[in-house]
């Protein structure tokens, strides 16, 4: 992408920027409101995920500013439902992650057509790993024993 052009993709790494910092805000609320027997590795899940999404948040940032572009100091939407049952907490976390998938195959097909082998491989990077932490989730939301997919 040449410099001229760079203001859609630092757009969208904006919004992927913001997205990822308000799941860091919502891992860490779910990682406090997890209650029951199995609290401690959900709790540790949680917070992973918190420190997984501002890690994302930087990378996203960093290319903002790669591309001559100024890193949003926004935050993505946040949701209080008041429902802290574990199977309501990642079934919302279900939806923000697809929701964030959604944004990186907008910045990929924007890549391809800009011909951006850096924008390109880094939302590859991305959608591996945020389709990867669906499925993670997607089986936690299954009863034991079963093979179906979840469908919320």
């Amino acid at each position: 992408m040449d410099d001229k052009n760079n203001q859609p993709a630092i757009d969208i790494l904006n919004e992927i920027m913001e997205a990822e910092l308000a799941g860091v805000v919502r891992y860490s609320h779910y990682a406090l409101m997890v209650y029951g027997y199995n609290r401690i590795p959900i709790v540790d899940w949680m917070k992973a995920n918190a420190n997984e999404g501002l890690m994302h948040a930087h990378r996203a940032g960093e290319l903002v500013t790669l591309m001559g572009g100024h890193p949003s100091l926004k935050i993505g939407a946040l949701l209080e439902t008041e429902r802290h049952d574990i199977g309501d907490i990642l079934r919302e976390s279900l939806e923000h992650e697809k929701s964030v998938l959604k944004m990186y195959y907008r910045l990929l097909k924007l890549a391809e057509s800009n011909a951006s082998v850096l924008l390109e491989e880094y939302a590859r990077e991305m959608i591996t790993e945020e389709t990867l932490h669906l499925d993670e989730v997607n089986k936690m939301l299954r009863s034991p024993g079963a093979m179906e997919v979840f469908k919320p």
